[in-house]
């Protein structure tokens, strides 16, 4: 065994070599970098759906863009936040740190923890007051948010890698990306934030977009947000075989044989794939034949 984590530690890549900072030392204040992420996830994400609002065919007009950008935001950091300590941690809710300016530990995001499957909840939230407040149709709405999703995604995920956190799995053989983080002990480990970045944030959006602007998939209610759904929910599915659970969910993996992430992914993905298909079955906008009396 000692053999085994003397060639682990010498043959992989050591995080601290990287010389990585979690943020920008600012003096009388760290810009850290998990913020730096999710605001540029959410200003790419905006940019785009103001072009994509301007495409025919659009559900919606620049001001509708301009309200999901807030209120997605708030959904975002929310339900993101709230999923987090309800699916994870629940001790966060009644968790107080006695010697820094904010004291309740739910509130202080910066320590890291935020939940995907959360943050999906709160902007699906967000559409629905925004889709009722403006009259506009709640699934078109959803097509159009989903299809900038994987920007935040990308980010996110980098910015897990840089402050150091959620790694994965020990390696089961050498591979050459294997690395060993501080807080992970002597194994090199995956680096399963890279794995999420290209598969839920680069792969996704590599479909979506093109999805978007070269089909006419915009114009099947459903259609675009069944899709990112089904690849997000496998995604993440696939990527949690090679990330370490969370340390108080462990025996809760072992006992059911899959991460809650896992078991979250599950319905996401059925849901997607149901969606799809109920898109599919419907005709496209404006190809539904003429009625009698017109």
């Amino acid at each position: 065994m000692f053999d085994t984590l003397a060639v682990s530690a010498t043959d992989a890549i050591h995080w601290t070599d990287l010389g990585l900072r979690p943020g920008i030392d600012l003096g009388f204040f760290t810009l850290r970098f998990y913020s730096l992420a999710y605001l540029a996830g959410i200003l790419v994400g905006y940019w785009h759906l103001s072009k994509m609002v301007k495409a025919p065919g659009s559900p919606m007009a620049q001001r509708h863009a301009d309200d999901l950008f807030f209120y997605c935001t708030l959904g975002i950091i929310l339900g993101g936040r709230l999923g987090y300590a309800l699916f994870y941690k629940p001790e966060l809710f009644t968790g107080w740190t006695s010697t820094e300016f904010v004291k309740w530990d739910l509130l202080r995001l910066w320590d890291g923890g935020m939940s995907f499957h959360g943050g999906v909840i709160g902007t699906t939230l967000a559409i629905g007051w925004v889709a009722w407040r403006g009259k506009l149709n709640f699934i078109r709405v959803c097509d159009y948010i989903a299809v900038n999703v994987g920007f935040g995604m990308f980010f996110g995920r980098i910015a897990n890698f840089i402050n150091g956190e959620l790694w994965g799995r020990p390696v089961e053989s050498h591979v050459p990306w294997a690395m060993i983080f501080p807080a992970g002990g002597p194994l090199a480990r995956h680096p399963s934030q890279l794995y999420e970045a290209l598969l839920e944030g680069a792969l996704v959006t590599a479909i979506m977009v093109p999805l978007f602007w070269k089909t006419r998939a915009r114009f099947r209610p459903g259609l675009l947000v069944g899709t990112f759904t089904a690849l997000i929910a496998a995604a993440r599915f696939i990527v949690e075989f090679f990330r370490e659970p969370d340390e108080q969910l462990a025996d809760f993996a072992l006992r059911t044989g899959l991460n809650m992430g896992q078991w979250l992914s599950i319905p996401l993905c059925l849901a997607g794939l149901a969606l799809v298909a109920w898109a599919l079955s419907r005709p496209a906008l404006g190809t539904q034949a003429p009625s009698a009396a017109g």
